[in-house]
């Protein structure tokens, strides 16, 4: 077979259905075999930035694999962005890129650049492959890696002479795993017994949960359901590990950390036994590290053990699958001699109660203005009973979809968390629709974000993929302008823009459907509307300019020092002006 030939073998027998990408010069040997076949479709993004968003949407929507393909020098580059997001977001990719023939590289030839150099530090591993026959034996390394262990980016960096030549093609069933990379899955028992005995000793516990669960796969949600529901624990989650515990379930706190409820920051930081499940301790859910929880014990099983004690000393560290590890933990905890009793946390359920009590998600409602919060409450009223995925670019938008849509399932929130990432919420929707045909799959944006990655409209209409762009459009780039006025003394500087473009014209110039709402009263009937068309729909939703995202912990802030909606200086608002010197209202 051809270098090419084995790629796209390679592909099928790994399971591959979809890949999105963009042709370039170092990739036509691929790209012609793709022609020639009908087993895998390709997705043509605008950008590759989008192929891997798209991806990254794709597989965190599935639990499977994404992968993009693209072409040497700039189209290895634009996939960095891509890649050190699913790297931080534990999302599995994997990265075809075209390389210049082997004879040339290193002369600085046409469109070549040292892709595993540059991707190794935004990669789980990389390869550049210069024999063909080790070429099918590499790829199918790369999904194992890519999808085992915590799940992450890898590149398979390929020249353009290899997809040429001739070699031999090796099963996926006759390739021999890297022994040095061979991820451990099972806990340790007598560090879960411990965990058991410590939990079964708490008067204010609760479980703290992450991406990993979500990761896991769907057994993994289900167990941690059973524990919640035997131990009678709160339960809080990260802003990744959204829906692994259903948000009407009674248990549920909502989002912890830097936007998160009251009273799940409130427990966090009161508890005496935590336990951690798949999350990182990443510093937008500590705070201020040495005020964090600074009462507890803290139990942390997570299946990379360089993340175990890397942010926060924990007291029982277990290393291992989320789903192995909490199915050990049922069982030993079905297994207790005796069971604690409900009396034991009473007290702490009456202090969760009282913090719930405070409505942390507030907001002055109005008549005249759409309130961003109400427009999200609206979204999420008509999305439920639907089969619906969401979404979203990075900024204020994020935060509150976190706040008011409520996911009852995992693999239905697709958001850039750990790198925040704006533009990455369309090229996502494009990977779910395509993953998911028949669902309603909604982006919910910002002006500004949206902006970043809008040429992916262009895929949408190409391949008839219906989602739904839910702009909240206040005119600024409004986490940044939040700060800006809360912690610069007002000085909004390059946070409002000025030449915003008109997107109902802009969906229409691509084919789409524009709608603009401006009236709280007008939002329902434009929303039933919006989900109603089987095309691409930008919505352009115009919102208060200078409504604010709380609750928020200021940076460098431990968790029971909230700034609440309530708490906020009106006089802030009042006196914020604009670069020009002009009010704000």
């Amino acid at each position: 077979m051809t270098g090419a030939e084995i790629v796209l073998k390679a592909l099928k027998d790994n399971g591959v259905e979809h890949i999105f990408g963009y042709p370039g010069g170092a990739v036509l040997p691929i790209y012609d075999e793709i022609f020639q076949q009908d087993d895998i479709q390709h997705i043509l993004v605008r950008h590759e930035q989008g192929a891997g968003h798209a991806a990254e949407g794709y597989a965190r929507s599935t639990g499977k694999v994404g992968v993009m393909l693209v072409t040497s020098g700039p189209g290895a580059t634009n996939a960095v962005t891509p890649l050190q997001d699913a790297l931080m977001d534990s999302v599995p990719l994997v990265c075809l890129s075209g390389q210049v023939p082997t004879s040339l590289i290193g002369s600085d030839a046409f469109q070549e650049c040292d892709t595993v150099g540059i991707t190794r530090p935004c990669t789980k591993h990389n390869w550049l492959v210069k024999d063909v026959n080790d070429l099918a034996h590499v790829i199918h390394e790369a999904f194992r890696i890519a999808q085992s262990g915590r799940p992450g980016p890898v590149v398979v960096d390929i020249p353009k002479d290899v997809q040429f030549a001739t070699g031999f093609y090796e099963p996926p069933s006759e390739h021999l795993t890297q022994q040095s990379y061979q991820p451990k899955v099972q806990g340790n028992l007598n560090s879960i017994r411990a965990a058991i005995e410590l939990m079964a000793t708490a008067r204010r516990p609760i479980f703290y949960t992450g991406g990993g669960v979500v990761n896991s796969g769907p057994e993994a949600s289900k167990l941690l359901r059973e524990l919640v529901e035997l131990t009678n624990f709160p339960i809080t989650s990260t802003l990744m590990g959204l829906g692994c515990y259903p948000a009407s379930g009674s248990n549920w706190l909502g989002m912890l950390g830097m936007h998160g409820s009251y009273e799940a920051n409130m427990a966090m930081h009161d508890c005496d036994v935590m336990v951690c499940v798949g999350a990182r301790f990443d510093d937008r859910i500590t705070g201020r590290l040495n005020a964090f929880s600074p009462n507890s014990k803290k139990i942390h099983i997570d299946i990379d053990p360089s993340s175990i004690n890397k942010n926060v000393r924990v007291d029982v560290p277990i290393t291992g699958d989320v789903g192995h590890v909490l199915e050990d933990m049922v069982r030993l905890w079905r297994a207790l001699p005796k069971k604690p009793e409900k009396a034991q946390t009473q007290d702490w359920w009456t202090s969760i109660q009282r913090w719930r009590a405070r409505n942390s998600f507030a907001y002055a409602p109005s008549n005249d203005v759409i309130m961003p919060q109400y427009a999200l409450q609206r979204l999420y009223e008509f999305s439920k009973g639907r089969d619906t995925y969401i979404t979203t670019e990075v900024g204020q938008h994020q935060m509150w979809a976190a706040q008011f849509f409520g996911f009852e399932q995992p693999n239905r929130w697709m958001t850039s968390g750990g790198l925040g990432t704006m533009g990455y919420g369309l090229p996502a929707a494009l990977g779910v629709q395509v993953a998911h045909p028949d669902a309603l799959v909604i982006d919910i944006a910002g002006d500004a974000s949206i902006q970043m990655c809008i040429q992916e409209m262009s895929t949408a209409i190409q391949y008839g993929l219906p989602v739904k762009i839910f702009i909240l459009n206040n005119q600024y780039m409004g986490m940044v302008r939040q700060w800006q006025q809360l912690l610069h003394g007002n000085r909004l500087s390059n946070s409002y823009t000025e030449a915003m473009p008109d997107f109902v014209k802009l969906a229409e110039a691509y084919g789409a459907v524009g709608l603009r709402c401006e009236k709280p009263g007008e939002l329902d009937d434009k929303i039933q509307e919006m989900i109603e068309v089987k095309k691409p729909v930008i919505f352009d939703c115009r919102v208060a300019n200078l409504a604010n995202c709380f609750p928020m912990i200021p940076s460098g802030k431990a968790h029971n020092e909230m700034l609440l909606p309530d708490e906020a200086t009106d006089e802030a608002v009042a006196n914020a002006i604009d670069a020009k010197g002009r009010q704000l209202v």
